[in-house]
């Protein structure tokens, strides 16, 4: 089965009003119309300003959402809300999330849920530490995430899973190539369904315009969730290349 790769960009907590120029220089830095998705995912303060300047071949996503519906949750965003300034992708499980504000995997199944119930498309992170991969961990850790994250029933299609080796994040290190695949190899034999083909998977961590062509050439990886490259219009837009 043939899967669209996927660049999609997490800005973390980056980016003040004046970024919104960024989806200019990024539509300046791409010669010709990508053969991938591009989502970019901005902090909330930015959705509406980044979403009006983004160039047409890419879309606006969140970088995470609340697990329950619009009420009295103070500081928190629904996913309806995410949905009502147009995006399209919610990341969530990030390990960011998992580790700073101790979301387990029940919630953050509960918010790929009731990201679905909203129309959008979830971004599943899962990843292991630097001492689970050392200790022979890391494939239990990551398909003891999958399993339990996943929301029941949701079909392949609908969902993305982006594999972020912890240990990779922010660190200028990075899986090979060959572990990432091996990973990502694991993680669709461990997938519930019998729609795995049609699964989407992402690498994420420390994804640069110097290792993107090689990790985006593996079967099993069907695009990328890129940090801080993403911040730079000509870096993300080299990345998109490597899609090609």
């Amino acid at each position: 089965m043939t899967r669209t790769v996927l660049i999609a960009g997490n800005w973390k907590m980056n980016g003040l009003r004046d970024s919104a120029e960024w989806g200019e220089a990024l539509a300046r830095a791409v010669a010709s119309a990508p053969s991938c998705d591009v989502a970019v995912c901005p902090p909330a303060t930015l959705l509406q300003a980044v979403g009006a300047a983004l160039p047409d071949f890419a879309v606006l996503g969140g970088q995470d959402c609340s697990s329950e519906a619009p009420g009295a949750h103070t500081g928190d965003i629904a996913a309806a809300m995410l949905a009502d300034l147009g995006c399209r992708y919610v990341i969530v499980g990030h390990s960011e999330r998992r580790t700073g504000h101790h979301e387990d995997d029940a919630l953050v199944k509960a918010k790929a849920k009731a990201a679905l119930e909203a129309g959008l498309t979830p971004i599943l992170c899962v990843g292991e530490t630097l001492a689970e991969r050392e200790t022979g961990q890391a494939e239990q850790v990551v398909i003891g995430q999958l399993t339990a994250s996943l929301p029941d029933g949701v079909q392949a299609r609908d969902i993305v899973i982006a594999y972020e080796p912890i240990w990779a994040i922010g660190t200028g290190k990075t899986a090979t190539p060959e572990h990432a695949q091996a990973m990502h190899a694991q993680i669709r034999k461990a997938w519930p369904g019998a729609d795995a083909d049609a699964l989407r998977m992402l690498y994420g961590g420390s994804v640069k315009p110097d290792n993107a062509a090689d990790l985006l050439a593996q079967p099993d990886i069907d695009g990328a969730l890129v940090g801080g490259a993403s911040l730079d219009p000509s870096d993300f837009a080299e990345i998109i290349a490597a899609a090609r």
